[in-house]
């Protein structure tokens, strides 16, 4: 009887002792969870020796390259706890099998394949879609793996690297019917993102959530999605792909897409998440590429003597070096390799235009207030002509992060 009474007495300071213990070890588990960097592979597609498909400007192995590198530039400068891989950053060919390889050896948190479409016979097609692992439902999209996976056919042992595979015959994927992929809920989710984004971030034409049998995507042992940007065989997609504006356009798609994807997850884990999802696109710093000069430059050396060329912007008024913190906003919309003419084409008649040089670019602007409702309400009567508009912050004439520039302008507007 007394041993009864001391156990009933003791059972709320035995509860009160695991409750204690249970919150000591709580935080190293959540830290576990949260302390390992968020690892992301990005894969160029093609490459070297293997130039995909072919355009009548350009070659597809160099618009996935840009895009790859840009979307890697992004979340380095902005995600200090993402850790970055690329499967190539440089015109080199990689093996297939390779590719998933230095996924697998990162022990990645997401597989990235990035590639541009193409259809045969002059045909034309406009949009980005996006791919996950598994059987093709209709022949365009097994005729969009066989072409992606016949880069096997570079390799001089391929037959028996990838156990007969036959990249163009149809029983070849018979294999992806009965695959099991654990990860297809989490990739199928990434690819509806990255479709999303495309549709209202890049203004692209949305071409869907397919599967098919892509073997890059079969080595991955992780979420894994390949992206088709668009159409390299239709010229004027061809041209807004390898400009330094299309090509940033779809980076900033594929990055927003990946940070909502981050912290989805990181939420459906601990519960919290420390990744924020900017409010309007970031600019883009533009990547260093070994590849031939742009239709951009090209057009640029053509406009640039046609017409008297506007001046460089001064800080606008109330943003001299005085030593006062002032931000002005401004829209920025297009990029060019060299100044361009008052009458450029591609100004589109807009006045007021002014631009700036960042890293060898001349970035073009317009609307510059120290009011960041009015500078938004400008973009959005902008993006009828410039889809690509996005605003940007100075301080004091320096170029600022602009997610600092509108909490510093809320914080003033409310005082």
């Amino acid at each position: 009887m007394h041993r009864v009474i001391i156990m009933k007495l003791n059972k709320p300071y035995i509860l009160y002792i695991c409750t204690c213990l249970w919150l000591l070890f709580l935080p190293s588990c959540i830290s576990d969870v949260r302390g390992k960097d968020f690892v992301v592979v990005i894969d160029a597609g093609h490459g070297g020796h293997d130039p995909g498909a072919s355009g009548k400007i350009t070659k597809e192995k160099h618009i996935n390259l840009k895009v790859a590198l840009k979307v890697g530039n992004l979340i380095k400068s902005n995600c200090q706890d993402v850790k970055v891989v690329y499967t190539r950053n440089k015109d080199v060919f990689i093996p297939l099998d390779r590719r998933a390889e230095i996924a697998n050896n990162a022990k990645a948190d997401l597989f990235i394949s990035i590639h541009t479409n193409a259809l045969a016979k002059n045909r034309t097609m406009k949009g980005a879609s996006t791919y996950t692992l598994g059987l093709a439902k209709s022949d365009a999209n097994l005729e969009v793996a066989k072409r992606e996976n016949a880069v096997i056919l570079y390799e001089s042992d391929y037959q028996t690297r990838y156990a007969g595979f036959n990249p163009n015959s149809a029983e070849s994927y018979i294999i992806f019917e009965f695959m099991q992929d654990k990860y297809m809920e989490q990739s199928v989710h990434l690819a509806s993102q990255m479709q999303k984004q495309f549709r209202q971030t890049c203004r692209r034409a949305d071409r869907g959530v397919h599967q098919a049998g892509f073997l890059v995507l079969k080595a991955s042992a992780m979420p894994s999605i390949l992206i088709e940007l668009g159409f390299i065989s239709t010229p004027e997609e061809e041209r807004f792909l390898y400009s330094e504006a299309g090509s940033s356009t779809m980076a900033q798609g594929i990055y927003r897409a990946f940070l909502n994807y981050k912290r989805e997850q990181e939420i459906r884990l601990t519960g919290v998440s420390r990744t924020i999802v900017p409010a309007e696109p970031l600019d883009i710093e533009t990547a260093a590429t070994t590849e031939s000069p742009s239709d951009n430059e090209q057009q640029s050396a053509e406009t640039a003597a046609s017409g008297n060329r506007m001046p460089a912007s001064n800080p606008p008024a109330g943003q001299q070096k005085t030593g006062r913190a002032d931000i002005t906003f401004k829209v920025q919309i297009l990029t060019a390799s060299r100044p361009l003419a008052q009458n450029d084409r591609r100004l589109k008649g807009l006045k007021g235009v002014e631009y700036y040089k960042e890293k060898g670019i001349y970035k073009y602007t317009c609307g510059a207030s120290a009011d960041y409702n009015q500078v938004l309400k400008t973009r959005r009567s902008l993006l009828p002509r410039f889809k690509d508009a996005f605003i940007i912050a100075f301080r004091n004439g320096e170029k600022m992060n602009v997610q600092e520039a509108i909490k510093e302008f809320k914080k003033r507007r409310n005082k």
